[in-house]
C-alpha cells in the first residue's frame, strides 16, 4: 500500500510503508524555521564572501525538513526566530553547483 506521505532525503524506500517506487514531486516552496546556525567559516571558496552567513533547518508545509541558507535577514541570532516563515528559492552556487536557500517572509513573534 502506498502511503502518500513525503520523504526527503532521497533512498531506495518509504521509511512509511515501505515503497520502493519513489517519485519526485514539487512542494508548496513554503515553510518554517525549526532551527538555525551562524556559519563563521566558509566550507568552500565560493561562499567565502558571504561569511559570516545564516544556515537553517526548514520544514516544509509538507512536513519534510530542508537545510540552507537563509538570506534577507542579517547574521545576528536576535534577527532570526524559531517559527518564522520562509520562502524556498535556488541559488547558483557555481556553473555546475545549484542549492535551495529560504527568504525569510515574516519574522514570527
Amino acid at each position: 500500500m502506498d502511503c502518500g506521505k513525503w520523504v526527503f532525503y532521497p533512498r531506495a524506500a518509504c521509511p512509511h510503508c515501505g515503497r520502493v517506487a519513489l517519485e519526485w514531486r514539487p512542494v508548496s516552496g513554503r515553510g518554517t524555521v525549526y532551527s538555525f546556525t551562524i556559519v563563521h567559516r566558509a566550507p568552500s571558496p565560493e561562499l567565502q564572501a558571504s561569511t559570516p552567513y545564516l544556515v537553517a533547518l526548514v520544514e516544509l508545509e509538507e512536513g519534510v525538513r530542508l537545510m540552507g541558507r537563509l538570506v534577507g535577514v542579517p547574521a545576528d541570532p536576535g534577527q532570526v526566530r524559531i517559527g518564522a516563515e520562509i520562502g524556498l528559492e535556488y541559488e547558483d552556487v557555481t556553473a555546475e553547483v545549484t542549492l535551495p536557500r529560504f527568504r525569510a517572509l515574516r519574522v514570527a513573534d
